[in-house]
């Protein structure tokens, strides 16, 4: 089936913290990548039955999931899945957003939120795996300063944050709403 949704310069979603009861929105999102897209997200070829169960498991593993978010349907994904063992706090981050909307900042903004995140959550580094053709995960992964190094068949990038302070605040905080008298 063809997607129709008409293509603009700038998305009109928006970008936030995916929450328990968007885990179906967030199974279709993954069920709806194109070969190409699933390959890049999953580092090699998977299957329905596979992506559906890493969805229900992601949720329930505490992985931080953030979503990009048009009308009631999760079009990209940023995930944040803790690394234990390793010395320093480490995360581990993954991408996906469908072929329709690839090359339009989205990859950039659930980037740069998942890294605010990582660093509210405490985490020092993060990596990114991706399979060696994936020109785009590299470049945007470079974009934010990640060493990329080729290991084991795969392009393994490590992002370096600062240690968070107690003087680090979001640039802006959100208010809440006035109610009407």
């Amino acid at each position: 089936m063809q997607d129709l949704r008409i293509k603009t310069e700038m998305p009109l979603g928006v970008i936030r913290q995916l929450r328990p009861s968007d885990l179906p929105k967030f199974r279709e999102h993954l069920l709806r990548l194109d070969v190409e897209s699933c390959r890049d997200r999953f580092n090699g070829p998977s299957n329905e039955a596979f992506v559906a169960a890493y969805a229900d498991r992601a949720f329930r593993a505490g992985t931080t999931v953030i979503g990009y978010v048009e009308g009631d349907e999760v079009l990209g994904a940023a995930e944040l899945h803790e690394i234990e063992g390793e010395g320093e706090p480490t995360g581990e981050i993954a991408f996906s957003v469908e072929a329709v909307l690839q090359h339009r900042g989205i990859g950039s903004r659930l980037f740069q939120r998942l890294i605010w995140h990582a660093h509210a959550l405490g985490y020092t580094q993060l990596r990114v795996t991706t399979h060696p053709q994936n020109q785009a995960m590299k470049k945007l992964a470079s974009r934010f300063n990640a060493r990329l190094r080729f290991e084991g068949g795969e392009t393994v990038g490590l992002i370096e944050l600062e240690p968070a302070t107690e003087i680090f605040a979001p640039q802006v905080m959100p208010q809440p709403r006035r109610l009407a008298a």
